[in-house]
């Protein structure tokens, strides 16, 4: 079972980033964290990295049921939606599948 769900988007990076943005908004969550992959492994370890955005997502409302169900559950907050060029002027946008991420 795979542990993510993905969609491959025909539109460059930083268009895709901002749809992303837009649909997270337009379903009640708001993007608390911003990390650029490309940036951060250039400055600390010198390194060529295509575009690769980590986005953490958050529902408050959603956030704070889900923390009175279960108190590790931050572990998993905020909720982690990754854009990154795909090639060819295909990105791809995924994020965790709460269902496949559950143990047994």
């Amino acid at each position: 079972m795979a542990y993510y769900l993905g969609k491959t988007l025909s539109m460059p990076f930083e268009a895709a980033v901002a749809r992303t943005v837009e649909a997270l908004k337009d379903e009640g969550f708001g993007i608390i964290t911003e990390i650029d992959i490309k940036q951060t492994l250039k400055a600390k370890i010198g390194v060529y990295f295509p575009d690769y955005r980590i986005l953490g997502a958050c529902n408050p409302a959603l956030a704070y049921e889900a923390l009175k169900l279960e108190d590790k559950v931050g572990t998993m907050l905020p909720c982690n939606v990754v854009v990154r060029d795909a090639g060819g002027g295909q990105t791809e946008v995924a994020a965790i599948d709460p269902v496949g991420s559950v143990s047994v």
